[in-house]
């Protein structure tokens, strides 16, 4: 049809849809009727327009979003770590991300029957030592697995209050890794595991610039050996916000990588968030998960881990890893999601969203660089007082019913019982080793109700 459609009507600008809408409230505030305003500060309006866009540059990401499906494995004895891998690979997953107690281990045992050439093997470390490092990086110069290897140890100590060994000790070894996996096909080594800061309650200004200055950290220290970078990102229920803050991080990556010669573009590994999910009505995080799964990919995440169900009260089993698995094989071919092309691009809404966001954030980075950056705001607890403020603020949000999840703060029942199904500690508890800073503790929302309904229930915890 070469006919252009609708030549007959008018292009009606953003001003004049706003007197319509003022017209059809009859006298009543625009601003207090339509116009709410997010935890960052985003003055959110009932309609967006081509005019909202103007002399805005859109996200560029234009490629096809070939994101893979994570599957994450903590690895406790090789053999059934190795067992585990095989069967997710069995059932879908497409990357497998372990987590290892240390850089000293078997390399073969773990891999074993595994196709690393098809599916994507990441590796990260619980602890890290220089003569740990040392043999990985000799095995490394012996054999040229195709895996990344991940070190975060700013991101260890922000969660721990710790090195793994000391500041000097940890640069060292990640320097030492650095080298080791420089090869004509460079693996990702840098990680900043921003998904504390979410799960700890911050927000997505928070969020992304903590993120940006925890990886400038390491570009400072690193500059242009870091070939790419991996953020860890957990995703929240707030929908577009949530795509736009993806999006948001990208932009924000670019600026600033090319003040260090970097153009390689980032890596974003996303994951549900903790903070939301809850005890009671637990399959209710299937729906949650499933949301935020949705605006990692439409983001433009490159890997998706989702979060078992049942991950509060429950060790890891094959049935809830299937589940998981499941709602992103449900995504990526029954709902298409896989031959997506930068969807959200031209959305007149998550175009503004990412702008807003990636300007808030960005004025947040120059203000803690100007501060002395993200390891001194670290050490004298600026971060963690932020953080807590935040999260204190959306705590009492919930508490007060204005921010609801189904079937704790409203329409819960009075029937359900979770004393006996707890197979694990279903809430965190305060570390009390020593610490050289406070560390940046993850909390869930629903936290002190499920305290209270299990002490009803007859729990000793």
């Amino acid at each position: 049809m070469k006919q252009k459609l609708f030549t007959d009507f008018q292009e009606v600008s953003a001003k004049a849809w706003k007197q319509n809408i003022q017209y059809e409230l009859k006298g009543a505030d625009y601003n207090e009727k339509l116009v709410w305003e997010s935890p960052e500060g985003i003055k959110v309006k009932p309609f967006y327009h081509a005019d909202d866009l103007e002399g805005q540059n859109q996200s560029s990401r234009t490629a096809h979003n070939n994101w893979l499906i994570t599957q994450h494995i903590v690895v406790r004895e090789l053999s059934m770590a190795n067992k585990n891998a095989i069967h997710a690979i069995a059932g879908g997953a497409e990357s497998i991300w372990f987590t290892l107690p240390s850089p000293d281990m078997d390399l073969k045992a773990l891999l074993r029957n595994i196709d690393c050439q098809s599916v994507a093997i990441h590796c990260q470390f619980e602890s890290a030592s220089t003569e740990g490092m040392q043999k990985l990086t000799h095995l490394l110069s012996q054999e040229n697995y195709p895996i990344s290897f991940h070190m975060d140890p700013i991101g260890h100590l922000a969660a721990t209050g710790n090195w793994f060994t000391n500041m000097a000790e940890d640069f060292e070894i990640l320097q030492q890794l650095l080298q080791a996996t420089q090869t004509p096909s460079p693996k990702k080594v840098v990680t900043v595991n921003a998904e504390l800061y979410q799960n700890a309650g911050g927000n997505m200004i928070q969020q992304l610039a903590y993120a940006l200055a925890h990886a400038n950290e390491y570009l400072h220290r690193f500059g242009s050996k870091l070939e790419s970078i991996t953020f860890k990102m957990a995703m929240g229920g707030n929908y577009f916000f949530e795509i736009a803050k993806l999006r948001a991080l990208r932009k924000l990556w670019k600026l600033l990588a090319a003040e260090y010669d970097i153009t390689a573009d980032c890596r974003i590994e996303a994951t549900p968030s903790k903070r939301n999910k809850t005890l009671y009505d637990y399959n209710m995080n299937m729906i949650r998960t499933t949301t935020e799964c949705m605006s990692a990919i439409l983001g433009g995440a490159d890997s998706v881990c989702n979060l078992n169900y049942d991950f509060i009260y429950h060790n890891n089993n094959s049935f809830a890893e299937r589940i998981a698995r499941n709602q992103l094989l449900l995504l990526k071919e029954e709902s298409y999601f896989k031959s997506l092309q930068n969807p959200a691009i031209g959305s007149y809404y998550i175009e503004s969203l990412t702008d807003q966001l990636a300007e808030k954030a960005l004025i947040l980075f120059k203000d803690m660089e100007a501060n002395g950056g993200f390891l001194k705001q670290l050490k004298y607890h600026t971060l963690q007082k932020k953080i807590r403020e935040s999260a204190q603020k959306e705590q009492a949000k919930f508490n007060s019913e204005k921010e609801i999840l189904v079937g704790s703060n409203r329409y819960s029942s009075s029937d359900d019982r979770m004393k006996n199904q707890l197979k694990k500690p279903p809430f965190g508890s305060k570390r009390k080793a020593k610490t050289l800073i406070e560390p940046i503790l993850e909390s869930r929302l629903t936290e002190a109700l499920e305290r209270e309904r299990l002490k009803n229930e007859g729990w000793q915890g």
